[in-house]
C-alpha cells in the first residue's frame, strides 16, 4: 500500500488516553470517535487533518490501556499511517487488527517534522521526505500482516474468507 501526506509530529509516550480520551469511550461511531481523536494533545487535530495524512511519534506511541478505539479513532479520522520509534505492543495488534498501517523507523522519526509531506510503501518500507529528499527503509509487514491490513482489517479480512468459502462451498468445490 503507498500513502502521501502531510505529517503531525508527536512526541513520545503518547497514550490511548489522548490519542481517544476516555469520556467518549461510550460510543463506538467511527466518526464520533474520529472527531475527538488527539483531542487532550491538539486540540486542532480532528479539524485539521485531512484523508491521507501521517502521524510520525517518538518512542511508545500507543502506550497506556488496550482500548481498540485509539487506532479506530486515528483512522476513522482519516490518518494513513503512523511511523514511530516504538509502538506499546497491545496498540501494535490493534492497529493491525483495524487495518490501520503502523512503522517502526527511528531515522525516519528523528529526520521528519511537523508539516512534512512524506511518500509511505508499507510494500517495501520505503519512507521518503518529499522536504528534504532524505529516504528511509522500515521492516516491512510479513505477508499475512500485510493481507490483514490491505483488507481494513481483521474482521474484514476474515468476512471475505469466509464469503470465498462459501462461493466454493456452493460451486461444489
Amino acid at each position: 500500500m503507498k500513502f502521501s501526506g502531510t505529517v503531525f509530529r508527536y512526541g513520545r509516550d503518547v497514550d490511548t488516553d489522548v490519542i481517544i480520551p476516555a469520556r467518549y469511550l461510550n460510543s463506538s461511531d467511527h466518526a464520533h470517535l474520529a472527531a475527538h481523536a488527539m483531542e487532550d494533545i491538539d486540540p486542532a487535530f480532528a479539524t485539521t487533518v485531512k484523508p491521507g495524512d501521517i502521524i510520525v511519534a517518538d518512542e511508545n506511541f500507543g502506550c497506556g490501556s488496550s482500548r481498540e478505539h485509539a487506532p479506530v479513532a486515528i483512522k476513522a479520522a482519516g490518518v494513513s499511517c503512523v511511523i514511530a520509534k516504538s509502538f506499546a505492543r497491545i496498540f501494535y495488534r490493534n492497529a493491525i487488527n483495524v487495518g490501520l498501517p503502523i512503522l517502526e523507523c527511528p531515522a525516519a522519526v528523528d529526520a521528519i517534522a511537523a508539516g512534512d509531506t512524506v511518500d509511505v510503501d508499507t510494500e517495501d518500507g520505503s519512507i521518503v521526505n518529499r522536504r528534504t529528499g532524505e529516504r528511509f527503509t522500515a521492516e516491512p509487514f510479513p505477508p499475512f500482516i500485510a493481507e490483514i491490513i490491505e483488507a481494513g482489517g481483521l474482521v474484514e479480512r476474515t468476512r471475505a474468507k469466509l464469503a470465498a468459502a462459501d462461493a466454493r462451498t456452493a460451486l461444489g468445490e
